[in-house]
């Protein structure tokens, strides 16, 4: 989006060096402070990518998995050999953060299943869904947003901006303020958080669900959703990358919501 819209749907930009996971790896991700940590496992393999806030590899840390020193593999890049080749967890350290990661190295290709999921959410009338975006631990900004198909975005900050696009025109209201009209880009919607996926594989199932991890080279980014197993909708989304670490809880799914002209 462009304008006053919050930044939880600008892409991140990729820098030169970007530690991108090995293909066909299983992958993981959390926050560090300002930092993305990720974790792709191979058999006898893993590597650690550390990435900082401004969007570059980390460089010069002292890296172990399961207490094994990590060999620097390029810009923020860390591998190390896996004794046994498939562990059942790892453990991971970068500088004084610690991360246990269990590692399910049966965990089905989830290829198909995230497109077709890609393909429900295109296929949607309308959603409704929050949206936590933080930049490190203490800054995060919450946002409420109705989609209506093809081309209508309302969204809400808690305390904060308010507006309405609706095609090529939008309306911004600041808190105590009043609606101002100005033009828009219009926006294609509903569209899927991520733009491509790679790596993905069902990391955990329940009866009705199920939890995929993959990296998004297209953002870049790495990602670990929920999906429904009856309707393939995306239920939730965590969303790790430069200076964005993104919760999203979808629902309203089809739900005959409007989006108007504010009066």
């Amino acid at each position: 989006m462009s304008g006053n819209a919050p930044a939880a749907v600008a892409p991140a930009r990729r820098a030169p060096g970007w530690p991108a996971p090995p293909a066909g790896a299983i992958v993981f991700s959390r926050e560090d402070g300002a930092r993305v940590l990720a974790l792709a496992a191979l058999p006898g393999e893993a590597q650690v990518s550390v990435v900082s806030g401004q969007g570059h590899g980390v460089t010069g840390l002292a890296v172990s998995v399961s207490g094994v020193r990590a060999t620097a593999c390029g810009p923020g890049c860390y591998r190390v050999a896996l004794t046994p080749s498939r562990p059942a967890a790892v453990d991971v350290r970068v500088g004084s953060a610690n991360w246990h990661v269990a590692v399910p190295w049966s965990a089905p290709n989830g290829a198909t299943l995230m497109a077709r999921a890609s393909a429900v959410w295109r296929a949607l009338e309308s959603l409704t869904f929050s949206d936590r975006l933080a930049s490190d631990a203490t800054h995060a900004v919450e946002t409420e947003w109705r989609i209506v198909a093809p081309d209508r975005v309302a969204y809400d900050v808690r305390g904060g901006d308010q507006a309405v696009i609706i095609g090529t025109r939008r309306w911004d209201r600041s808190p105590g303020g009043r609606w101002v009209e100005s033009p828009s880009v219009r926006l294609r919607q509903p569209l899927p958080l991520w733009v491509s996926v790679t790596d993905a594989h069902v990391v955990a199932q329940t009866s009705t669900s199920s939890e995929v991890t993959f990296y998004d080279p297209g953002t870049p980014a790495w990602f670990d959703v929920t999906i429904e197993k009856r309707t393939l909708h995306t239920l939730v989304a965590h969303m790790r990358t430069t200076a964005h670490f993104m919760f999203e809880h979808y629902g309203g799914f089809d739900g005959g919501i409007s989006i108007r002209p504010p009066g």
